[in-house]
């Protein structure tokens, strides 16, 4: 069996509570990761993260499972986009931050459970690299963000 692992890591110069807030806050979200957020940030909290990619709008429904500031935020999204993001179709983003000094924070993304969804290991396995390349491209926005 394949195995699908998206993980990202970075260092952000800036305060754990100041980098918790760029990622749980529907304004900042805006400014590093999708283009439209919606978010009730409660556990059991449903939302919407809408994406312009090409010019074609795109967007998926979001149900918080984790609030614990400022260090671990989760929540789960789904395709196919009509249903209620559940353990048994969809992924659980976890981000987890880490101070390291009073200005520096390490912050770690992890998309797990995608080798509980029925797609096909081609459609998982396109998935995993899109989505590693992506995070990649959301956490070096985030650096510059902190950069100046």
């Amino acid at each position: 069996m394949a195995e699908f692992r998206i993980e990202r890591d970075v260092t952000i110069e800036a305060p754990a509570d100041v980098v918790w807030h760029t990622i749980t806050e529907p304004d900042q979200i805006t400014r590093w990761f999708a283009d439209r957020v919606e978010l009730e940030l409660k556990p059991g909290g449903q939302g919407y993260l809408g994406f312009d990619q090409h010019g074609k709008q795109t967007g998926t429904a979001i149900v918080i499972e984790t609030v614990e500031p400022p260090s671990r935020f989760a929540f789960r999204w789904n395709r196919p986009q009509d249903e209620d993001p559940g353990p048994a179709n969809s992924v659980l983003v976890e981000f987890t931050i880490t101070a390291r000094s009073p200005e520096r924070t390490h912050l770690r993304v992890v998309e797990s459970g995608l080798e509980r969804l029925s797609w096909p290991d081609d459609e998982k396995e396109s998935y995993t690299e899109d989505h590693n390349g992506g995070w990649a491209q959301c956490f070096d926005r985030l650096v510059v963000l902190f950069a100046g």
